[in-house]
């Protein structure tokens, strides 16, 4: 079972065993949930839209009725809901939280659904949110599988690693997924609602997580970790507290930049950190800076990803919502007012979000905060662990350029040239060599034409970088190559290199 620091096994998690049992018995998994509902009724689930999927599970026998009653939120019949969940007692189950008794029917209290992280199928407990029924989310609620996590979840290394941190697990999702590539894991919060459900949730895939109760770092102080995962609090907004698992009582983005700032101390040496973050953009402020400098000056490497940026009105609104907040009642508009005005005072002219990857070095610290806000289908988890790797043999050509001089290069196979043309006086005059990756975040770099033709002699088993570029300089200059087409040639390899367009052979 799992450890919890604060307190003993809870009549949730004693559930488990039992409940696991049904679910399986059952078969609720996301692979028959799909075939049972089809795939039209499950994509209006995704939308919230409950009577596809009520009509499609009515026809489905016990699995239908959890579909009903643990996704849908409808009030079942006792008796039904007694035979889908067999073994578990009833009356266990509503003493534990996870149903409630609406006269002769019974309901789901919680939010139990299976997900599958790439290790199986595991089921995920959190509290009810208000997709299905119209609903005010407490202070100490409980989030369940959001946008965030899921993005987290795809955008997190999955190397198998000793030890990994989960800071702020709420519902324990992020740790369950730890434990499919990680010898041991800790879950942390602040929020003892959370560890209870992130305990039940552990027990319930059978997975033994620490989890450990405080504030931010404090339950792990003096202890570091192969791998930190986070997805804090980390609403852009006034100080203050509304609701635990998005609000962290710092004013703007400081729960990021506190985050950011201290998570590279919890790192082993070669350690990785995974991070969702906020930052505000100021005006007269580039965000790139405002992010570095929240790091150390010395031993981390950093890869800083933007993926969105809201104006502040947007913003404000979509968290309002997230809160079961309508925009339009009185106390809501209060809010907003609030909210719209700690921004307007800090000159706040938007708000990005991304993910914030960590690398514990020997040296300088090194960052990259770059946009990635175009569409890509890939998850960006293999691709920090591949950055990293490439930043490290970049580095070592920082410390001795001649590795690079002396290195082979291929082209990756899935770079594509493309030279665009646009018609002129004498026929069609190219205005753009641009060289795309077809896969991963889908990098695009513009080139001229000298580049690309030294892309087309670079294989495996050619020439050494130094010779390519001296029969480049030769060809389109009839002289060896001077100091500055070095350093040109140099700077668009290695800047090649580091998106993955190429790489050393």
């Amino acid at each position: 079972m799992p450890t919890n620091q604060t307190t003993a096994v809870s009549e949730l998690a004693a559930l488990a065993p039992q409940l696991r049992a049904a679910l399986t018995r059952v078969h609720y998994d996301t692979d028959t949930l799909l075939q049972a509902l089809g795939e039209p009724a499950h994509t209006a689930l995704g939308r919230s839209e409950p009577v596809p999927a009520r009509r499609a599970a009515r026809a489905a026998d016990e699995l239908g009725t959890l579909v009903r009653l643990l996704l849908l939120g409808d009030a079942m019949p006792e008796r039904e809901v007694a035979a889908a969940l067999a073994p578990v007692d009833l009356d266990h189950a509503v003493a534990a939280g996870l149903l409630d008794r609406d006269g002769d029917r019974v309901r789901a209290a919680l939010d139990l659904r299976p997900l599958d992280l790439g290790h199986g199928v595991r089921w995920v407990l959190s509290d009810l949110d208000d997709g299905m029924r119209r609903r005010t989310l407490t202070a100490d609620h409980v989030l369940g599988v959001g946008q965030a996590s899921l993005s987290l979840l795809r955008a997190t290394p999955t190397a198998p690693v000793g030890t990994v941190l989960d800071l702020g697990t709420g519902c324990g999702v992020q740790a369950v997924h730890a434990a499919g590539y990680a010898e041991t894991v800790t879950g942390t919060d602040v929020n003892r609602r959370a560890l209870r459900l992130a305990e039940a949730t552990a027990a319930l895939n059978d997975l033994d997580i620490e989890l450990l109760e405080g504030s931010w770092f404090e339950p792990v102080a003096g202890r570091r970790f192969d791998q930190v995962v986070a997805n804090p609090p980390f609403v852009v907004g006034p100080a203050r507290v509304e609701h635990t698992y998005r609000d962290s009582g710092l004013a703007l983005d400081g729960a990021s930049e506190l985050v950011v700032s201290r998570a590279p101390a919890l790192l082993n040496p070669g350690g990785t950190a995974a991070m969702l973050a906020a930052w505000v953009h100021v005006d007269g402020e580039d965000w790139r800076t405002r992010v570095s400098s929240w790091l150390p000056d010395h031993g981390v490497d950093a890869w800083i990803v933007q993926r969105d940026i809201a104006d502040p009105a947007l913003y404000v609104g979509t968290w309002l919502r997230d809160a079961g907040l309508d925009p339009r009642d009185p106390q809501a508009q209060e809010q907003a007012e609030r909210w719209l005005d700690a921004f307007a005072a800090a000159d706040v002219e938007g708000v990005g979000f991304g993910f914030v990857y960590l690398r514990s070095i020997d040296g300088p610290t090194e960052v990259l905060a770059e946009d990635l806000t175009h569409g890509f289908d890939d998850p960006l988890g293999p691709e920090a662990t591949a950055y990293f790797r490439r930043s490290a043999w970049l580095r070592a050509v920082g410390a001795d350029e001649d590795l690079a001089w002396t290195s082979r290069f291929e082209v990756d196979p899935a770079t594509a040239l493309e030279r665009v043309a646009l018609p002129g006086g004498d026929g069609w005059e190219q205005r753009v060599v641009r060289l795309h990756r077809g896969d991963g975040p889908r990098w695009q770099h513009e080139v001229d034409d000298t580049a690309a033709a030294l892309l087309a002699g670079m294989r495996a088993d050619g020439l050494p970088l130094q010779e390519l570029v001296e029969l480049l300089a030769i060809g389109h200059t009839g002289t060896t190559a001077t100091p500055e087409f070095r350093a040109s040639a140099l700077a668009v390899t290695t800047g090649l290199v580091r998106h993955g367009l190429i790489r050393p052979a």
